[in-house]
Parts: C-alpha cells; sequence; structure tokens
C-alpha cells in the first residue's frame, strides 16, 4: 500500500495523512482543517540505509551428544559464522554481527533472518544442521524499538518436522535505519535469564509452541498477459511454420518465508492454465508477513517478472476467538506495473518486480491459498520441508458447471464513465503537440498496448459458451466490443486537442463549455460486497481521523485544560459510536486518561484502515493516462472501490460521482525527484462505476445545467447511451482575490544558503505571480493578487459547497536560466455568492498557514487568505483590472500590530568555515524581524577572540498579537572585508519566538523560609544517622568497594550488591551501596536539560543549497558554523516593577546576571568508560578501537592502548587537556581502529559543546554527588565544596542565606558539608530560582560516521569534567580503569562413579562392562581438560578414581565472568579477550583402544549457582538437572568447598534426558595466594597427593596383563569345573595305574 503526503489547510501543525489513492478529495473535510485533503505518493524505490545487527550471546539445550556447535547468521544472501565451542551442549558466545543493506524499505523487511546451529563445521565439512530459526526483518522493525533485546529463539530441524524443539540461542536482534536510536538496556551484568519460556523470541500475541503447517497455493490460470517479445521473430516463424503463436512463456514463481516454488511453463500463451499448486511447509503462525506471487516470462538467456502481487498473511486470516486460518480465494489478482509496450531495455522493471506503484495493468491471476495445521505424530506424514509442486484439478471439474460462476463470483457487466471537466496546470515540455487523455480498467479501454489476442482463440470458441465468455473477458478490445444488442460502443478517450498558454511554465486544454467525456463496458466477477465493506470502513476511519484530529488541534493549538479534553474526546465518541470497542473507550475516557485514550483511537484507527484494505477485489483499478504523439506521458492511479457505485450512501466509493481534482505524474523512477515534482496535468474529472443495469444514476453528481451530446453516429431511439461530451449553457463568473502575506522557513535553493522567492497562484485556467523577495528564506510579500473573470460551470449553490481547488507554487529567481521549484501547497477559497453579505463570521477570511511540500518532505509554509467573490455582470465589485501599483492585503486580513522589544544577547560565533578557501576575520551578525532590526558590533580578530564586546542590543518592531502568526526572526552572519565589502558567511530563520517571549517571575512564590525549616530537619535526620561509627563503616567500605561498584549498582544490576554482601557479610555495605549511587543517562546529557540552552542559545548557521533527499534532508553538511546567543520579547511598555529591582543593569535588558564573556582557561577532563556495539571495522567481523579525544588544537590519541578484536570495548581512561573558552570549546571524542598496515579507521565519534555546559545554570562542570566523602572510591571531585556551591547559588540568586541550624555532636563543619549537599541535591525545590543540578553521572553518546549520515555506529559511555584554571586545582583524577579479573584456581576431585551405563561386552565371557574415564574442563578452556586414569572393567557402573583436576583462573567478581586472553589463531598479531560464565564441565566416557571413546553422559555446573550434591548415590537423581530451577542454589564463591554426588546426563534416540551415571566430586575454590601457600598436584601427584583408589580385581586390561587376565577367567569363572576336571584326571590316572600295576596269573608255561 502507497503512502500519500496531505497538502491542506493546517493550522501551522499540519499532519502528513495517508491515503491510497493519487488525487484530492474535495468534499469530506476533516473537522478541524475544513478543506480538503490532496494527495501526492511518498513511495519511493530508491535504496535506503539500514543496519541489522544481531548478537548471538549463547545456545541451551540443543540435542546431541558431545557436540562442537557453531552458530550461523544468515540474512539474504550474506552468511556469518560464530566460532566453534568444543563438546558442549549450551555454547557460550557472546559474539556481535551486523549487516548493511542499501535497499528500498519493502525489499529490506522481505529478507529473513536465519539463525542454524551447525555441529562440528570445518574447512573440510560443513557441518550437520542441528536446527534453524527463521523470521523476517519487518517482524523486528514493527516491534518496540525496532529489537528484541536477549530473547530465546526456539531452533526446529526443517529436514524432519516430527523432532519438535532442538535447542535454543539467546540473542539480541535490532534493525536501525536512518536517524532511528537504539535504546538497548545497559549490558552491565548479562545475567543468565533462566525463564527461557518466557523470554521467547516471539512478538506479541504468538504462541509459545508453534504447530508445523502446510501452505497451499494454487494457481489456477492467468488472463491478459503482455507481449514479452518482439514480433519480427514471430512474423519470420508464422513465415516458415505457417502458425502464430503468442510471445510469452509464462510460469509463476511463489516465495515464502526464504524459499521459492514454481510452476511449470507454459509455451506461448497470452492465457495459461496451470492447475498446479506449490506447498510450503512452515511453523504456524509464521513469523513472515507477506507472501510474494510473481508471473514470470521464461527466457534462455534470463527470466523477466510480467508482475507481482503481495499477500499479507494478517489480512486473509483472523487470530480472534472466531478467527480462522490464512484463507484466499480462489480469487483473481490483479498485477500492475510497467506499461504493456515490449522493450528490450524496460526502464520500468522495478514496477514490474513490485517496487514501487505500478502505472499499468500487466495481468490477472487466478489463485486460491489455504493452510492446513499438521498432525506431526501422524505416521503418513512428510517430515521434510522442502517445497512441493503437483497438479490439482480445474476449479470446474471441482465444483461442477453450474457452481463455476460461484467459485470467483458471478460475471456481470460494469459500466465506467468519465467526464473531464478541466485540463490545467499542463507541463510546457509537452504542450507544443496535441494531447488526448485516455481511461482504462484492466486492458478495457486500452487502444494502444491492451490486446493481446491468443492465437489459440478459435479453438477456445467450441468448448462452450461460459468458457469462451470468461475466457475473453479480458480481451475484449474496444474497437469490436457491442452490446447484446449490438449498440453500444466503448468511448476510453477524448479527442485530440492542442494546449492554450496559461503562463510561461503551464498550459491548459480549452474545456470551457464543451467538456469531452468517455464510457467503457467491461465484464468482471461480481465482487462489489468486498468492496462495498471495505468503503464503510474506510468512511468509519474517516470520521475517526476528523475526530482525533480535531482533539488533537484542541490539545496543541489552544492548549485547553484536561477537562476541556475529557469533555471534546467524549461527546464525540459518543457522537459516532463506532461498535462495541469505541463505546468501550467511551466509557473510560476520564479526566487523567485522556491522552491514553487518545493512543487507543489511534490503534483502533490503524486496525480499521488495516482491515478496510480488501485483499480479494476482482475489479482492477482505474488508470487515466495523458497521451501526446500517441505516447503515454503522465498517468493517476485510481483504485477501482473509490468510484464504484451503490444504492446505499454507506458503501458508495468515496469519490463516486464526485467532481475531484486529480494530479497526473510521471511513471516509476521519473516521478521521483526534481522532475517529478512538477505536476504534469492537474483534472477537474468526474468518474462513475458501477453495474450496467445500474448505470440511469450515472450523471446525477455532475453540475447541474448542461446538456449531453451523443455520438453522431447512434441512431434515433437510443435514449440509454451516455453523451460522448457536455455543454454547460449555466455558468457563474467569480474574482479571486488571494491575499499572500508571507512564508517562512523556505527551503534553500541557492548556494548562499537563502532563496529569492516567489509564489504563483494557479486558479482554474489563470494564473498570477507575487513580486520577488531577494535573499530570504522568509519572504513577507503582502501582496493582493485579483484574479478578475474567473467562469465556473455549474449551480452557484454547488460551487459554493465544493469550490475548485486553488494550487500555490513557490520558485526561487535565478538570474540565469528558469526559476526553481521550491514547493507546492493547495488551499480552498471562501466562497462569497452575490446574495450573501459581505462580513462577520465567515468575512473577511483569516491569514492561515499552509504547509509547502517538495516531493515528500516540507519546505516551509505559506500565510494567506483566499476568497472567491461572484460576480453580477452589474459589476457591483471593483475591478482590479486596470491597477497601477502592487495592491497590499487589505487591513481587515491582515493582522493586528502591537509594539513589541526583541532583546538580542551577541554571545559570539563558533566554528565558522572558509568563504571561497578565505578565512572569516571580522564577522558581524545582522538579526532582521518584519523589517527592522539591529546589527551587532564587528568581532575585530575572529581568531583571536570570536566573542562580542557588546552583549546586549535591542530594536522595537511591530508584529502581529496573534502568537502563529508571528514572522520569522533572520539572523545573518557577514564577513567585513576590505574595501567595504560584505561576504554573506550563513544564515539561520527562527520560525516560532514563542519560546523567547519573556514572562515576569511570580513574586509571590518567594518562601525561602520553610525550604530552610526543611533543611533543618534534614540535617536533624542527618545528625541522628552520623551517630555510632558510621565513619567506620565507610573506611571499612572504601576497601571492598571501587568506582564499578557504583557504576553497576546505578545501572540497576544489584548483583554485585549481594555478591559483596555475602562475601564480606557487612550489615552496612547495602545501605551505603543506594546512598552513593550514581545517574547513567541512556542518552546525551544535554538531551536531558534542553540542550543547556538556559539562556544561551546556539544557532545554527547554513549556507549552500539544501538536499533533495525525499526523506529527511540532513543540512548537517550546509552547517557553516554557530552563532551563540539569545533574544528576548516583550510587549511595550514593560512595567517598572522590572526595571526598578536592585541591581538591575538597563544597558542589559532582561539578560541580568549573565557571567562575561572574556576568554577563560579550563581544566578539562574527559572520562571514556566503556563503547558498545561498535561497528565491525575489520574483516573478521570485529574492531581493535582506541580513542582520540580533540579539543581545539590539542588532540589526545590512546592509540598504543588499543584494544584488541572488541566491539564492546571497556576503555576505563580519564584524559586531561587544557583549553581556552570560547576558542576551544567543541569537543570531539572519536573511536578509532587501529590497523597494522595503513591509515586507521575511523569507526564513530560525538561531539559536546562544553561552552554551553560551563556556563549553564545547570552546573553541568563537575556533577553534584549524593555523597560527600573526602577520600575513597567515592571522594568528593569539585574543587569547590558544596557549602561553597550553595553560597553562590544563592549569591546569584539574590537569596539571603544559607543559614545553617545548630550543630549536633558531629564536627559542625562537616554537617554544613553534608547539609549543604542535601540542599544542592534538591534545589530544583527552591522556588523562583531553583532549577535540577547536573548529578554525578555518566552519559551514553551516539557515535556517528560522517560517511554513513544518520545511522548510529555504536554508543560510548563518558563524562566531562570541567574546572575553571583560575580557581584551586582539583584532586587527581578518580581511578575508572578496568578491573583486573582475580586469579583462582579451582580444585576438582573425582572420587567415585556409580550406575554408569555400561557399553561394552566382554570378548570372551559376553558380559556387560565398561572401561570408565572422568573427563572436566572450565568452559573457554576446552584445551586445557584433563582426563582422569580409566577404571577397566566396571561390571556395575561403579567407578573409583580418588583423581584431582586442577583448573586455574581470572575471574571478574563484578561481571560474574571467567576472563581468557588468548590468540585467535596462528595467524593473529595479539591476544584477544573473551569474558565467559564460570561453568564446569564434566563428562563420562567410556575408553576404547581400537575405536573412537563413547561419550556416556556430562554434567555442566554454573559455579555461580547450581545444585547442590546429594549426600549419598542413592539420593542423586534426574530431578536435580531437571527441576534445577526449583531446587536451592550454591555458589563457589560463597561456599569455597562443596562435596556430593551428581548425576550424569545424556538424550536418547527419543530425545528425552536420561540418566547414564553419577560422579561424587568435591569441589575446593581457592585464591592464587593461597594456591601458592597450599599447592597441590595434578592426578595423584605429589604435592598432597591422593591415595590410590581400591579398585576392584577385576579391573585391568587383558592384553596388557595376560597372565592376570588368565588367572581371572581361571579362578574366578571355571574353578570348580578345573578341580572337577582334575579330579576326574586323577581317578581316571590312578584307575588306570591301578590296573596296570595289577598281577597277571597263568600266563607262564
Amino acid at each position: 500500500m502507497l503512502n500519500y503526503i496531505s497538502l491542506g489547510r493546517v493550522k501551522s501543525q499540519a499532519k502528513k495523512a495517508s491515503s491510497k489513492s493519487s488525487y484530492c478529495r474535495k468534499s469530506e473535510s476533516l473537522e478541524f482543517v475544513k478543506d480538503q485533503f490532496c494527495v501526492l505518493p511518498l513511495s519511493c524505490p530508491q535504496g535506503h540505509f539500514c543496519i541489522i545487527s544481531i548478537t548471538v550471546i549463547e545456545a541451551r539445550q540443543l540435542i546431541g551428544l558431545n557436540m562442537d556447535p557453531v552458530v550461523c547468521v544468515e540474512i539474504g544472501d550474506e552468511k556469518k559464522y560464530t566460532s566453534m565451542k568444543e563438546s558442549t551442549n549450551c555454547p557460550y558466545y557472546n559474539e556481535y554481527f551486523v549487516f548493511d543493506f542499501h535497499v528500498p524499505p519493502d525489499v529490506m523487511f522481505d529478507k529473513i533472518i536465519k539463525l542454524s546451529v551447525i555441529h562440528s563445521k570445518n574447512l573440510l565439512r560443513s557441518g550437520t544442521l542441528v536446527g534453524t530459526f527463521k523470521m523476517d526483518v519487518g517482524t523486528v522493525y514493527s516491534q518496540p524499538e525496532h529489537q528484541f533485546y536477549h530473547k530465546w529463539a526456539i531452533l526446529s530441524d526443517p529436514d524432519d518436522i516430527t523432532a519438535g524443539c532442538k535447542g535454543y540461542i539467546k540473542c539480541d536482534i535490532a534493525v536501525v535505519g536512518k536517524g532511528d536510536n537504539i535504546k538497548t538496556p545497559h549490558k552491565a551484568n548479562e545475567t543468565d535469564e533462566d525463564d527461557i519460556e518466557g523470554n521467547l523470541l516471539l512478538p506479541e500475541g504468538i504462541p509459545a509452541e508453534r504447530q508445523w503447517a502446510r501452505f497451499y497455493v494454487k494457481i489456477y490460470r492467468a488472463e491478459g498477459l503482455p507481449k514479452m517479445n518482439t514480433s519480427i521473430m514471430a512474423n519470420v516463424k508464422k513465415a516458415f511454420i505457417g502458425e502464430n503463436r503468442d510471445l510469452v512463456d509464462p510460469y509463476v514463481q511463489v516465495q515464502f518465508a526464504g524459499q521459492k516454488g514454481k510452476t511449470s511453463v507454459q509455451k506461448s500463451s497470452y492465457e495459461p492454465i496451470w492447475n498446479e499448486q506449490v506447498i510450503f511447509t512452515e511453523l504456524f503462525p509464521p513469523l513472515c508477513k507477506r507472501m510474494k506471487v510473481q508471473i514470470r516470462d521464461s527466457d534462455k538467456v534470463n527470466d523477466v517478472a510480467i508482475g507481482t502481487h503481495f499477500i499479507d498473511l494478517r489480512k486473509i486470516s483472523n487470530d480472534g476467538d472466531k478467527g480462522f486460518l490464512p484463507t484466499m480465494g480462489p480469487a483473481w489478482a490483479n498485477m500492475y506495473g510497467s506499461t504493456r509496450q515490449y522493450t528490450l531495455m524496460d526502464e520500468h522493471q522495478d514496477l514490474n518486480e513490485g517496487l514501487g506503484e505500478g502505472v499499468s495493468f500487466r495481468a490477472r491471476l487466478l489463485l486460491s491459498i489455504a493452510v492446513e495445521i499438521l498432525d506431526t505424530t501422524s505416521p503418513e506424514i512428510l517430515s521434510s520441508t522442502e517445497v512441493q509442486g503437483e497438479t490439482v484439478s480445474n476449479i470446474s471439474e471441482v465444483r461442477g458447471h453450474e457452481l463455476q460462476t460461484h467459485a470467483t463470483g458471478k460475471i456481470d457487466e460494469f459500466f465506467l464513465f468519465g467526464s473531464f471537466l478541466e485540463a490545467t496546470m499542463i507541463d510546457r515540455k509537452i504542450g507544443d503537440k496535441a494531447i488526448s487523455f485516455e481511461i482504462t480498467i484492466g486492458n478495457y479501454g486500452n487502444q494502444i498496448d491492451g490486446v493481446s489476442k491468443p492465437s489459440s482463440a478459435k479453438k477456445k470458441k467450441k468448448d462452450g459458451e461460459s468458457e469462451e465468455e470468461e475466457n475473453e473477458l479480458i480481451q475484449n478490445s474496444s474497437e469490436d466490443e457491442a452490446d447484446e444488442d449490438g449498440d453500444l460502443v466503448s468511448v476510453s478517450s477524448t479527442p485530440l486537442m492542442k494546449p492554450v498558454i496559461t503562463d510561461r511554465n503551464y498550459f491548459h486544454l480549452p474545456y470551457f463549455e464543451k467538456k469531452p467525456c468517455v464510457y467503457i463496458k467491461s465484464w468482471w466477477q461480481d465482487q462489489r460486497r468486498r468492496l462495498y465493506n471495505s468503503n464503510m470502513m474506510d468512511k468509519i476511519a474517516d470520521k475517526l481521523v476528523s475526530i482525533h484530529l480535531s482533539i488533537l488541534y484542541v490539545c496543541k493549538v489552544q492548549c485547553p485544560s484536561v477537562t476541556m479534553l475529557h469533555h471534546r474526546l467524549s461527546s464525540l465518541l459518543l457522537q459516532d459510536s463506532m461498535g462495541q470497542q469505541s463505546k468501550q473507550i467511551r466509557t473510560q475516557v476520564k479526566k487523567n486518561t485522556v491522552r491514553d485514550k487518545l493512543k487507543l483511537v489511534q490503534n483502533f484507527l490503524q486496525k480499521l484502515r488495516f482491515l478496510a484494505d480488501e485483499p480479494q477485489h476482482s475489479i482492477p483499478d482505474v488508470f487515466i493516462w495523458m497521451m501526446s504523439n500517441n505516447k503515454r506521458v503522465a498517468y493517476a492511479r485510481i483504485p477501482s472501490k473509490d468510484i464504484l457505485y451503490s444504492i446505499v450512501d454507506e458503501e458508495t466509493g468515496k469519490d463516486c460521482g464526485k467532481v475531484k481534482a486529480v494530479f497526473l505524474k510521471l511513471p516509476g523512477k521519473k516521478g521521483f525527484g526534481p522532475a517529478g515534482w512538477t505536476v504534469q496535468a492537474k483534472l477537474e474529472l468526474y468518474l462513475w462505476l458501477g453495474l450496467n443495469k445500474q448505470r440511469k444514476d450515472f450523471l446525477n453528481g455532475l453540475p447541474c445545467g448542461f446538456e449531453e451530446i451523443k455520438a453522431a453516429k447512434m441512431g434515433p431511439g437510443l435514449q440509454s447511451v451516455p453523451p460522448v461530451s457536455l455543454v454547460y449553457n449555466m455558468k457563474q463568473v467569480f474574482q479571486l482575490r488571494a491575499h499572500m502575506y508571507q512564508a517562512r522557513s523556505l527551503f534553500a535553493a541557492d548556494s548562499s544558503g537563502l532563496s529569492d522567492p516567489f509564489a504563483r497562484v494557479f486558479f482554474s485556467t489563470h494564473s498570477q505571480v507575487t513580486e520577488v523577495r531577494p535573499q530570504t528564506l522568509c519572504p513577507t510579500w503582502d501582496q493582493l493578487l485579483v484574479f478578475d473573470d474567473v467562469e465556473l460551470f455549474g449551480e452557484a449553490s454547488e460551487l459554493r459547497d465544493d469550490p475548485p481547488i486553488i494550487v500555490v507554487e513557490i520558485y526561487d529567481q535565478d538570474t540565469v536560466g528558469k526559476a526553481e521549484f521550491i514547493g507546492r501547497t493547495f488551499a480552498k477559497p471562501t466562497i462569497k455568492m452575490c446574495d450573501e453579505y459581505y462580513g462577520p463570521p465567515r468575512f473577511p477570511p483569516q491569514l492561515e498557514y499552509y504547509q509547502v511540500y517538495r516531493g515528500n518532505s516540507t519546505a516551509g509554509e505559506l500565510l494567506a487568505a483566499f476568497e472567491l467573490l461572484q460576480v453580477t455582470y452589474a459589476r457591483t465589485h471593483i475591478r482590479y483590472s486596470e491597477r497601477g501599483p502592487i495592491l497590499p492585503v487589505p487591513l481587515g486580513i491582515r493582522p493586528v500590530l502591537s509594539r513589541y522589544r526583541i532583546e538580542v544577547l551577541f554571545w559570539g560565533l563558533r566554528d565558522l568555515k572558509r568563504i571561497n578557501l578565505a578565512q572569516v576575520d571580522r564577522p558581524r551578525v545582522d538579526i532582521e524581524c518584519a523589517g527592522r532590526g539591529v546589527q551587532s558590533v564587528l568581532i575585530q580578530n575572529y581568531k583571536k577572540n570570536p566573542n562580542f564586546s557588546t552583549l546586549v542590543k535591542w530594536f522595537e518592531v511591530d508584529l502581529p498579537e496573534n502568537e502563529l502568526l508571528h514572522p520569522p526572526l533572520n539572523i545573518r552572519v557577514v564577513d567585513c572585508r576590505a574595501f567595504g565589502r560584505y561576504i554573506l558567511v550563513g544564515s539561520h530563520a527562527v520560525s516560532s519566538l514563542r519560546r523567547f517571549i519573556y514572562t515576569t517571575p511570580d513574586k509571590t512564590s518567594n518562601n525561602w523560609a520553610t525550604t530552610e525549616e526543611e533543611s533543618d530537619k534534614e540535617k536533624r535526620k542527618k545528625k541522628k544517622k552520623k551517630k555510632g561509627g558510621v565513619e567506620e563503616e565507610e573506611e571499612t567500605d572504601e576497601r571492598v568497594l571501587d568506582w564499578w561498584s557504583k557504576y553497576f549498582a546505578s545501572i540497576e544490576t544489584l548483583k554485585e550488591v549481594c555478591v559483596f554482601y555475602s562475601m564480606y557479610s557487612y550489615t552496612f555495605i547495602h545501605p551505603l551501596f543506594r546512598f552513593a549511587l550514581r545517574l547513567v543517562y541512556n542518552k546525551e546529557l544535554e538531551s536531558e536539560y534542553g540542550n543547556f540552552e538556559d539562556w544561551l542559545h546556539t544557532f545554527n548557521l547554513y549556507r549552500g543549497k539544501a538536499g533533495d533527499d525525499d526523506e529527511q534532508a540532513l543540512d548537517d553538511d550546509r552547517i557553516v558554523g554557530r552563532f551563540k546567543g539569545s533574544l528576548c520579547m516583550y510587549k511595550l511598555p514593560l512595567s517598572e516593577e522590572i526595571t526598578r529591582e536592585a541591581g538591575f543593569d538597563p544597558n542589559m535588558g532582561m539578560f541580568q546576571n549573565i557571567p562575561h564573556n572574556d576568554p577563560i582557561n579550563v581544566l578539562v577532563r574527559v572520562y571514556v568508560v566503556r563503547a558498545t556495539d561498535l561497528h565491525p571495522a575489520d574483516i573478521n567481523g570485529k574492531a581493535d578501537p582506541y580513542v582520540v579525544i580533540k579539543l581545539g588544537k590539542s588532540e589526545v590519541k590512546d592509540k598504543e592502548n588499543y584494544i584488541s578484536k572488541q566491539l564492546n570495548p571497556v576503555f576505563g581512561k580519564s584524559f586531561d587537556i587544557e583549553a581556552t573558552f570560547p576558542m576551544e570549546s567543541m569537543l570531539t571524542v572519536s573511536v578509532y581502529d587501529w590497523d597494522l598496515v595503513g591509515t586507521d579507521d575511523l569507526i564513530g565519534e560525538t561531539k559536546i559543546d562544553l561552552e554551553n555546559r560551563f556556563y549553564s545554570k545547570y552546573r553541568a562542570t563537575c556533577g553534584i554527588s549524593s555523597n560527600y566523602s573526602v577520600h575513597g572510591y567515592n571522594v568528593w571531585r569539585d574543587p569547590m565544596k558544596p557549602s561553597q556551591i550553595l553560597m553562590k547559588l544563592c549569591k546569584e540568586g539574590k537569596i539571603d542565606g544559607p543559614h545553617y541550624g545548630p550543630g549536633g555532636k558531629v564536627k559542625v563543619k562537616q554537617t554544613e558539608e553534608h547539609l549543604a549537599l542535601k540542599v544542592l541535591n534538591h534545589w530544583e525545590e527552591i522556588p523562583r530560582v531553583g532549577c535540577k543540578l547536573v548529578p554525578e553521572h555518566v552519559e551514553t553518546r551516539p557515535l556517528l560516521n560522517p560517511d554513513k549520515p544518520g545511522i548510529e555506529q555504536g554508543r560510548i559511555e563518558m563524562w566531562v569534567d570541567m574546572f575553571p584554571m583560575d580557581m584551586p586545582a582539583p584532586g587527581p583524577a578518580i581511578d575508572v580503569s578496568p578491573r583486573k579479573p582475580k586469579r583462582y584456581e579451582l580444585r576438582v576431585i573425582i572420587w567415585n562413579t556409580d550406575e554408569v551405563i555400561l557399553e561394552d561386552d566382554d570378548y570372551f565371557t559376553g558380559e556387560k562392562s565398561s572401561d570408565i574415564f572422568v573427563r572436566g574442563w572450565l568452559k573457554g578452556q576446552q584445551e586445557d581438560k584433563q582426563d582422569t586414569d580409566v577404571h577397566y572393567h566396571s561390571l556395575t557402573g561403579e567407578g573409583n578414581f580418588n583423581w584431582r583436576f586442577v583448573f586455574p583462573f581470572d575471574y571478574l567478581m563484578a561481571e560474574e565472568k571467567i576472563v581468557i586472553s588468548k590468540k585467535e589463531s596462528m595467524f593473529s598479531w595479539d591476544e584477544t579477550e573473551y569474558k565467559i560464565p564460570p561453568r564446569l564441565t564434566l563428562q563420562v566416557w567410556d575408553a576404547d583402544h581400537f575405536s573412537a571413546d563413547d561419550f556416556l553422559g556430562a554434567i555442566e555446573l554454573d559455579l555461580n549457582r547450581f545444585p547442590r550434591g546429594a549426600k549419598t548415590a542413592k539420593q542423586c537423581s534426574l530431578d536435580m538437572i531437571r527441576n534445577e530451577q526449583e531446587l536451592p542454589t550454591i555458589s563457589i564463591f560463597k561456599q569455597k568447598r562443596v562435596k556430593g554426588w551428581w548425576p550424569f546426563v545424556a538424550r536418547d534416540e527419543n530425545d528425552e534426558m536420561e540418566l547414564t551415571g553419577k560422579v561424587e566430586a568435591e569441589l575446593h575454590l581457592v585464591t592464587a595466594e593461597e594456591a601458592e601457600k597450599s599447592p597441590v598436584g595434578l592426578g595423584r601427584n605429589e604435592p598432597d597427593p591422593l591415595e590410590k583408589p581400591n579398585r576392584p580385581d577385576t579391573t585391568f586390561l587383558w592384553f596388557l596383563s595376560p597372565l592376570k587376565a588368565i588367572r581371572y577367567l581361571v579362578c574366578n569363572r571355571y574353578k570348580w569345573l578345573i578341580i572337577k576336571i582334575v579330579v576326574a584326571l586323577l581317578l581316571l590316572i590312578m584307575l588306570g595305574l591301578f590296573l596296570y600295576s595289577m598281577p597277571v596269573s597263568g600266563l607262564h608255561p
């Protein structure tokens, strides 16, 4: 949907409105504007700078065993990877990525952000995908502050949709456009949000558990495709083959959620039929808002888009209780793009891709969308998310022939009528040839390039009448269209006519009495009901806009009481109750909730507008083309629903049957920039669209008094034939008086930074110009332009209710060449008929401000009034035709003037740039307002002292009593050169003087005494607090806390408080913390204190032509210096009370008690704390930042202390620079990227005006702390003590005091300082002179780079102290150097394991066993991982180790991070510092000697909060991990020593968590000093060795101890069998021996 800019009678605060049409509304005037809006397009195809920054913090619960995960961040075609983390399922990265884009917003918002986790990716292999998360950029941009901060993205596997969640990634995503400010919370202590479910990376309203769904996009057929090839080749083919072929090979491509699907290619067909569907599988609700459907022409070289249609899924679904899934059609989608003539190089091809507003109908596509939620438990389901394509049956086959028309709507005959009442402001480039206008709807009426007759049309006619009718719908040409009885022929273009000169810029067509008409018959599916609903919602929304704007007008202009606002909103909502929601809002309107309810109304309005945009309208938009020399020159596009007729008024389009002003513009990119600002033509046009059978009413809305002229060839008796022209016999003669008073803040069109403006007023076919006012941006013309004999056609009463609009164009007169366009505005005159009285309340008309526009940006305001007076033929009114001098604006209309005095404080000039290579040496400031003015004294030597010697001058001037009509005040700086020459240096226009109007101070409110009493009470409270040893507490405190403690406490991370509280057990630390808090501003300090312009203002001086950036012209390049001073304006005579005051200096006027402006020496102390989210400057996506401080000619480079490979560096530096104000007052703090080779690159810089801070009453020289200390981390920094500061403030404010009450038991001196400090901290409560003094603070400033204007390159946290050199010297700078991490040693003793799962089968016995060992490491130190020895052949899962791991590490207590410094690779120049949470990982493994070891399970303990170990193995269970959040946790940094049983866990095939073992471990934390005193050895080594474990005899390795293995086998398993065998063998042997030794008798002879 295109945006438009509303131009009209907006009372000094004109708002941009949004509309879909490109023409002016005339009748539906908004309540407070009382005029119609004219509309010009806002959508721009050019690119815009955009930065997407993504911080990948960590991942949790990744599915898989012993992973090495890498996160891939992909946006569009760009991919970036994090580093790889080894052997962990919850890696910590904290890596920052930045993607730069320079594309149009629509393209940007459709890009997909894809986060993927990949397991073990390296150079040789691509790795295994674990899971992905997808979201479009538009979803991020629509979030508050355009960002997600510290949210968890749910990972899912696109290849297996049945798998469920694959883990979570915690990340920050921010989209930053030009001028956007990133408002990120402070990243002091990135605490782990353990509540993952409550912090999911999902927009509000999206359920946490999204389901997989299939998106079915069915593509049936298309019609009306244009030629996509030259006809030369076709004629050659026809000569050879004898067949005439269609010159297009179309296919449809659908893009959704980063995936593409397409249909088959239909060769040579203007009416292709596909009957195919493209299926996407995506999580529902999807985080991608739009689906892109594109018809493309297949080509061997390069496929080209024919037309593009976007489908917003939110518009075809409803998420309410009675909602429905995205459902659409079958419906016809109309596609628009470039003109239909084929050219080899189409200059408007971008329009076919969907960029910008289409200028012609291209084709229409019949499609439908359906969504089906998948049951992922079903076994038949396809688990992949790849795009699928398949054929579907035709609609007619599905629904039957009888219902065919109902599928897309019944085809009906529509009638479009248009009458051209006026054609003016025709651009002179096209004014020399005859011109005609053509109106088209679809391809109907398009006589040049609309008809692409299909070669197969003859064949199709045999297939039945209804199909022939439907296929011929879009192809009927205007030549052979015929009514049912063969009578009516469409007339789609006006006759050719030669334009007539209006003035030197514009022509007009002489449509005087005779107005040409066009009419077109067309056939479309009757979907009027949808458009009627849309029109009704639009009208409700328009009414709501009028309510909203009228309340805003009451709010802003009249500044009423809240009660008045309450009544206004209540009555308006009551009067126009719209549905249940508005009634509810109405009942809730209370006096204190008016502004909140206004926001609600605004949200309600946005919802209405959103619903009103109907996605399924079958009738295409209407195009009006201006034709010259048979070529299309300029166009206007009108939505068909806006001119659709209904018998019910509420359903009728807002412009149906009404005369509208339509502005034609150039097509495509030509319509942007200077060429697009000129109006190509302005038409007064009447349009009517409705069913042919309802057309009897089509002329009802035209101005009365015309005769119809029918076409000559029409026979008699055809009364219903529309006219080809209308002849008006009734006309009214008017005199227009344009009271052109003045303009302000005009666009600077000359190189001097000024313009020579004149205004040209157009009304009907007349135009006149004002005088040229040289060298000003705020011209006062004071001129009356009189247009005599203005003829308007129609009835007088109709003209009175709805007069034509006046166009005012402002130009810059150039001596050479034609005048340059500055801007344009629109107005409606106040009409007086001849029978009306010229008098109040309507006459004389009041001067009003009209916003002037140049393209899409504002270019100033015009103060004018317009009246249109009817003239009778008797000429009763004075005629000005033979006037001589220029007429001034008459007295009744010009504002009532009063005498004012304007006092000007001339302080000095700063940073004046060279002019024509010559330096400014002797500048002077000229002030001018309403023709009067004053000059400053000359600065004799700008280099030596840029301040003025005479401070205050004044002049008197007559100004309007109405403040809104005050003219601007012009400030000009000139350089006085030799021989009396003056050269303009720069200028500034103060458009509103309201803030400089002097108000007398209220003398009655000076009740200082009560404040003194209050301070006495405070003193007493203070004394009570001071009793009893607080000083000792402070001393104790100082040993524990430092400046960083205050810093972290003040940015709302009280974690450090708890840490110190628990570590040192000091009862008073917490209150002291609160007592010593400092403010950390999330923005610049000056934005909190009104730029420190309490009495000294800074006016930027401009020179050079203003930029023509359609978005927001950044004027920074035009700034040539700054004028410092102030203004004070008051009505004369002034009250004598003021001048009689004691000490009143008449020379200083109202600027009493301001300091002198002599040069002053100042010590500037700059503290730079840290920078965040710096833009990467190196190829590796990192930077090596260092700080550069520049003040005047002094420059401090901290290059040698650059921080390697960091985007969030902690600098912790202070720099002292001596400077002399005013010569050296602009402080520049830059962050550069250090490079080994070549020059260092600027990352970003910030500029601070120190002078305004120094002289401000807010006292920004040195922040007031909340506590007064003479030493320690919270020491008082200011050389002036609180009592001295208080005395100085009292003296300056002419207050008697300060007085201190009687002292208590503590020393009086100290009591005074504490009491004075208490008063200073509440100085804003002091009446009359009080204001909030700047507290001790840290400010956060955006870093900007001139090469990327308007886009933050990071932020820097810092503060500045300033000490005058004539005061006592301040103490040494506070130590803000980064905290050094403390060295610790973690000793982990692995005593035993139990119930470890058994992985191996015994070779000989087949028994289950495991060879257990335990591995451990601290996260981030995987290379230092340590293993126990192996407990072999464990049959029960029990393992005995008595093994010690020793992990030394550096730890930052405040941030709860381990600090690791190591080189990223062998090629790295120096070490990179990483900060990661302290997490101990223990894993249990099964050792294998001939294959890789088997991973069995792991546990990760966060050393700051982990569950207490179980006392016995039996009590140790999986619940210790599952219910970790519910169980009490302990910190090793508090406990120091802990022993217990913890479970090992792993995930099974179903991704369920299972217990794989238990480990008995002892954790002992010691500091480096303690470790040195009592060292221990690794494993069981000396010193302090552990005794060997008592392992069973079975724990051995068989091939290392074969005898032991034999003994085990023999003794343990086969002992009794062997005994039995041995016994049996012995028995057998004994038996044998017995038999052998038995005597044998009887063998001797």
